[in-house]
């Protein structure tokens, strides 16, 4: 019999202040990109750091669309993890370039920055990090790579809404960082995603091939000062973000510091729950850096259980507690298997094994979250 207790691994918090900002933008009329998107990029670009904010229609729009404006293409090499969402490296893919993976460090679980050099070749032309659950790749290193390679770095960071990096917010040290408002993510327009620069030209790129190449958009033709004339200059894409979608962002960022407070406090619960359980290895932490925790990902250490991870998975299961996988490694997929041959990453394929996500988000109670630390370690023991 399916548990009616059953707490979802994932859920935003939607209060009736984001109610009431989607509910004025469609009595306004005006749906598509428009004033409140306009103000949802300024105000996200601030909260970031970076001179430019452009939202667009998802994450994955924003990945494509940042490998093409910073000019890769056919022919070319761009270094990323296999740790990550398969949309990373399908974008790759779409650009004509062929995706390189550089192993995890397994503690961190984003890319070893002495993999990224190891598979530098005379084909590079970028590098992706992506800054799984939250904590932010070592980008000192990183950068200094890029520089010293001639190598742009578009960062990934689906998860890293409110990451610092050493004082530095995650969305101003790249060429060009995309994030991620998906329904189960830090801050959600439902689907939705933003792309931040600090590069003048790159931005004025990549804010005209997100809405068709177009000279000017909707808002500078249809309103009492625009005018209907425009030129396609480039062949861009269909990519920007709605006044829908735009209008729930406004609200969630501005409660975001109220959200990731809790999400902390669940954390810091968890981290001090599960520090005496020797099956249990806690997330990555730093004190110079910010973890959003978009995710809580635990590593079992199954030599000290009877059970595997799939199996800690469905026993947690029936006891009422959703549970998710953070990631199948992406040459792991039949697809990408094919493509990529032989390609091994051990850390990463061992890691899988092992990773758990339990609920992490704002909505969670305190007695829910007391029931994943029960449900945990009773399983466990």
């Amino acid at each position: 019999m399916e548990n009616q207790d059953f707490l979802a691994y994932g859920l935003p918090l939607i209060e009736e202040d984001d109610i009431a900002g989607v509910v004025d933008s469609l009595r306004s009329g005006w749906l598509t990109r428009g004033p409140k998107t306009i103000a949802f990029e300024k105000a996200f670009a601030e909260y970031v750091g970076a001179k430019h904010a452009i939202g667009l229609n998802s994450c994955t729009s924003g990945q494509h669309l940042g490998l093409a404006c910073l000019g890769i293409g056919p022919g070319d090499e761009v270094i990323t993890t296999p740790m990550t969402f398969v949309s990373t490296v399908n974008t790759i893919l779409h650009v004509g370039a062929r995706p390189v993976l550089a192993d995890i460090d397994p503690r961190t679980m984003n890319s070893d920055v002495q993999k990224i050099e190891e598979a530098i070749s005379p084909r590079t032309k970028a590098i992706v990090p992506v800054h799984i659950a939250g904590y932010p790749c070592d980008m000192d290193e990183i950068m200094e790579l890029a520089r010293c390679h001639g190598l742009k770095v578009l960062e990934d960071a689906a998860h890293g809404v409110h990451t610092q990096y050493k004082g530095r917010m995650i969305g101003s040290i790249g060429d060009a960082t995309v994030f991620s408002f998906y329904a189960t993510k830090n801050l959600v327009t439902g689907e939705g995603g933003m792309i931040t620069t600090n590069d003048d030209d790159l931005a004025e790129r990549l804010r005209l091939m997100s809405c068709h190449g177009l000279s000017r958009g909707a808002w500078n033709r249809y309103t009492a000062q625009g005018s209907w004339y425009y030129e396609v200059l480039a062949p861009g894409y269909k990519y920007n973000m709605t006044d829908i979608q735009a209008a729930l962002g406004l609200s969630q960022l501005n409660k975001l510091p109220r959200m990731q407070a809790r999400r902390e406090e669940i954390a810091r619960r968890f981290n001090e729950a599960f520090a005496g359980c020797p099956a249990i290895e806690l997330p990555a932490d730093s004190p110079d850096v910010r973890h959003a925790w978009h995710l809580y990902i635990i590593k079992l250490n199954l030599d000290e259980m009877n059970i595997d991870r799939n199996t800690f998975i469905e026993r947690v299961k029936t006891q009422g507690v959703g549970t998710s996988v953070h990631f199948i490694p992406v040459h792991k997929h039949p697809f990408h298997r094919d493509y990529f041959g032989q390609v091994r990453c051990p850390v990463a394929e061992e890691v899988f094994e092992r990773i758990v996500s339990l609920p992490l988000y704002p909505k969670m109670s305190d007695e829910d979250v007391e029931k994943v630390i029960r449900v945990v370690l009773e399983t466990i023991e």
